[in-house]
C-alpha cells in the first residue's frame, strides 16, 4: 500500500515539473518571439556566440561596437530595406530595448550593408540572440553614431564617406583640419583611406586627443601595406614637451617616444608585416607603459614614464622629422580612446572585425505575419536568397519542364490511342484467309466491295472510322490503294485468282516500307525536346549554380565576411539552379524511355504486318 502511494506522489511530481518546464518554455518562447513593433514587416535573428565555437573571450565586456556585415550570402531582402537604411532597428535579447546603432555603409543593389551595434554586455561561453527589423517605408531614420560608442571613445573615422573626407563618428566631433588621403571604396569595412607616401590626414589639437598616461590613451587601426617600406610614419603627435611617433621601418612597426629631456625611446621591433595583408595594429599607453598590438595580441612594449602630449596629430606623414617618409598603403577603422583599452577589448575588435570573423551567426528572416515570430521553411528562405540570374535560369529551366510535360502527356495519349486502335485492326486483320474472307463481321459497303477487286483489299477496305488511330490501317490503305493500281477489275473468286509479278510485289514492299518510315517519323516528332530537357536541364542549373556561386564568393570578398555562416545561404540559393535542372531532367528521362519502349512497340508491330500482308498478298496474287 505504501509502495503504491509512492508511486502516486511520484508520478504526481512528474507531471507537475512537466508542466512546469512546459509553461516555462512557453512564456520564455512568447517573451522572444513577440514581436516588436507592428509598423515593421520583417525581422532577422543575430546570434552572438563567445563559446568555443564562435569568438571565445575570457571576462566580460560591456558596450562594445560589433560590426554586421550583411551580404548576399547571410541577407536575401536587401529589396526590402529602405533604400538608406532609415528603417533598421536594433532589438536586445529581451525582445523589447532597442539598440544603439549606426549604418556605415548601405547599397542594396550590390547587397552589401556594413552596421555598428552596441551591445550592452557580452559574457564569456553564451549565446545571446539580437534582432534587427527593417521592412516599415514610413519609419525615419533611429541611427545614432555617437550613442554606439562609450564615452571614453573620442574619435572613430571609418572612411567610407561619398566626399573622401572622413568624418568623426564621436559625440566629440574631432574632425580632420584637412586631409589629402584619396578614399578605396574596396577597403577592409566599407572604404578605407589610402595613402601615397605624401598624403596625410591632420587632426585637430583636441583636448579629447591628448595623451594623458593618468587615464591611459589607446590607438588602434586596420593597415596594409602596399609594399616593403623602408622607412614611414603611421602617425605622429607632437606636443611642447614630447612626442609619440607610430612607424614602420622595412615593415617592422615600432613606437618612439620622446620625452621632455629630448631623450627617445623605442619599443622593439615587431616582426615585418607583409604587404597586402591587413592587419589590426594598436598602441596603448598607460601611466608607466607603452605597448604594440598586432591583431590583438601584444608583440612588444616598453616600460616607462609617459609623459602628457597634447600637441597637433598627424595620420601617414611626420610633422617634421627628418629621415621619416610617408606612409603607402591602405588604413581603415581609426579609433582613439582616452582610456588604456584592455587586452582582451583589443583581441576581441581585431577578431569580431575581421573578415574569418565568427561571433556573429546570421538566422533566419521572419515576418510579422508568422505567428509570433515563427520562422519561414528552409525552402522559403533558401528561394528568397536566390539572386536575378539564378531567378533568370529557373524561369527557363521552368519553361522547358512546361513544355517537356506537355509533350509527355500529348505523347503518352497519342500512343495510347495508336496501341488500342493497332490491337483492334489486328484482330480484324487476323481474321483473314483467302477461303472464308467473305465470311468476315465487318461492315463493309457496297461501294467498297465494288471498288475493291481483291479479297485482301475488299476485307478491311472502308474501316477508317474504326481504326482512326492505327497506324496499321494506314500502312493497309497505302498497300491496297498500290494494289487497285495493279490489279484489273474483276469480283469475287476472278479476283482471287489474279496474279502480281514479283516485281509487283516488291514494290507494295516498298510503299508500305516508305509509309512504315513516315509513321515511325511521325511519333518519334517532338521527342527530341525530351532530349534536349535531359541533358540540357542540369547544364542550365549547373550554369545558375557557378554564377550564383561566384556572386556569393564576390559579395563575400567585398563585405570580408568569411565565416560558413556567411557561405551557407549563397550558396544554398546558388543551388536551386542545379535542383530545378535536375527537376526539369528526371520526369523527363523517364518519360522519354517510357515512351521510346511503347514506340519501339508499335515498330515491331508495324515491321511484323508489313511481313505478314506481303506474304498473304504473295500467297493470293503471286
Amino acid at each position: 500500500m505504501a509502495r503504491s502511494k509512492s508511486n502516486i506522489e511520484h508520478k504526481r511530481m512528474r507531471r507537475s515539473f512537466v508542466f512546469s518546464f512546459l509553461i516555462l518554455s512557453v512564456l520564455s518562447s512568447q517573451a522572444w518571439g513577440s514581436w516588436w513593433n507592428d509598423s515593421w514587416g520583417y525581422a532577422k535573428e543575430l546570434t552572438l556566440d563567445t563559446t568555443a565555437t564562435g569568438l571565445p573571450i575570457d571576462a566580460p565586456i560591456k558596450d562594445v561596437p560589433v560590426l554586421v556585415r550583411l551580404h548576399a550570402g547571410n541577407f536575401g531582402y536587401f529589396l526590402d530595406l529602405k533604400a538608406d537604411g532609415s528603417d533598421l532597428r536594433f532589438i536586445g535579447a529581451n525582445g523589447l530595448t532597442p539598440l544603439p546603432f549606426h549604418v556605415e555603409k548601405l547599397d542594396p543593389v550590390n547587397e552589401l550593408g556594413f552596421v555598428w551595434v552596441r551591445v550592452p554586455t557580452l559574457t564569456p561561453q553564451s549565446r545571446s540572440n539580437i534582432r534587427f527589423y527593417y521592412g516599415n517605408p514610413t519609419a525615419v531614420t533611429a541611427a545614432d553614431a555617437a550613442a554606439t560608442y562609450d564615452s571614453n571613445q573620442v574619435l572613430v573615422y571609418h572612411f567610407s564617406e561619398p566626399g573622401g573626407i572622413p568624418k568623426d563618428q564621436t559625440a566629440n566631433a574631432n574632425n580632420p583640419l584637412d586631409s589629402t588621403a584619396s578614399t578605396n571604396v574596396a577597403g577592409f569595412i566599407g572604404g578605407s583611406a589610402h595613402f601615397s607616401g605624401e598624403s596625410y590626414i591632420r587632426l585637430p589639437n583636441s583636448p579629447t586627443l591628448q595623451v594623458s598616461p593618468e587615464n591611459g590613451w589607446t590607438l588602434s587601426t586596420w593597415i596594409k601595406f602596399d609594399a616593403l617600406l623602408p622607412v614611414a610614419t603611421l602617425m605622429e603627435q607632437v606636443g611642447n614637451n614630447a612626442s609619440l611617433l607610430l612607424a614602420a621601418e622595412n615593415n617592422e612597426i615600432y613606437a618612439q617616444l620622446t620625452a621632455p629631456d629630448g631623450t627617445k625611446l623605442e619599443t622593439p621591433r615587431t616582426a615585418a608585416l607583409d604587404p597586402g595583408v591587413w592587419y589590426h595594429l594598436a598602441v596603448v599607453i598607460s601611466e608607466n607603459r607603452l605597448s604594440l598590438f598586432v591583431n590583438g595580441t601584444e608583440v612588444s612594449y616598453l616600460e616607462t614614464a609617459v609623459p602628457v602630449i597634447d600637441g597637433q596629430t598627424m595620420i601617414g606623414s611626420a610633422v617634421g622629422e627628418e629621415g621619416f617618409s610617408g606612409f603607402r598603403g591602405d588604413m581603415d577603422e581609426l579609433a582613439i580612446s582616452n582610456v588604456a583599452r584592455s587586452a582582451q577589448w583589443l583581441k576581441f575588435a581585431a577578431s569580431s572585425q575581421g573578415q574569418a570573423a565568427a561571433l556573429i551567426t546570421y538566422g533566419e528572416d521572419v515576418s510579422s505575419d508568422s505567428d509570433g515570430g515563427v520562422t519561414e521553411s528552409y525552402f522559403l528562405i533558401t528561394l528568397h536568397n536566390v539572386t536575378v540570374d539564378g531567378w533568370v535560369v529557373i524561369v527557363v529551366l521552368a519553361i522547358m519542364a512546361a513544355i517537356s510535360w506537355l509533350v509527355m502527356i500529348g505523347k503518352g495519349i497519342v500512343i495510347g490511342r495508336v496501341h488500342k486502335d493497332n490491337a483492334a485492326f489486328i484482330k480484324k486483320f487476323g481474321q483473314l484467309s483467302a477461303i472464308n474472307v467473305h465470311e468476315l463481321d465487318m461492315e463493309d459497303s457496297e461501294d467498297d466491295r465494288e471498288l475493291g477487286q481483291s479479297p485482301l483489299m475488299q476485307a478491311l477496305s472502308g474501316q477508317h472510322e474504326h481504326f482512326q488511330s492505327s497506324n496499321l490501317y494506314r500502312l493497309y490503305h497505302v498497300a491496297i490503294q498500290e494494289m487497285s493500281h495493279r490489279l484489273p477489275k474483276a469480283a469475287g473468286a476472278q479476283a482471287a485468282t489474279l496474279l502480281l509479278t514479283p516485281q509487283a510485289i516488291e514494290s507494295i514492299r516498298a510503299v508500305m516500307d516508305g509509309a512504315m518510315v513516315r509513321e515511325g517519323q511521325k511519333l518519334n516528332s517532338q521527342m527530341v525536346l525530351l532530349t534536349i530537357a535531359i541533358s540540357g536541364g542540369p547544364f542550365l542549373g549547373l550554369l545558375g549554380t557557378v554564377v550564383g556561386v561566384m556572386i556569393t564568393f564576390a559579395a563575400i570578398a567585398a563585405s570580408g565576411d568569411v565565416n560558413v555562416n556567411a557561405i551557407a545561404p549563397g550558396i544554398a540559393a546558388a543551388l536551386v539552379a542545379t535542383v530545378a535542372g535536375l527537376v526539369v531532367a528526371i520526369p523527363a528521362l523517364f518519360g522519354y524511355n517510357y515512351l521510346g519502349t511503347r514506340i519501339k512497340e508499335i515498330h515491331a508491330d508495324m515491321r511484323v504486318f508489313v511481313d505478314e500482308f506481303v506474304t498473304k498478298v504473295a500467297e493470293e496474287h503471286s
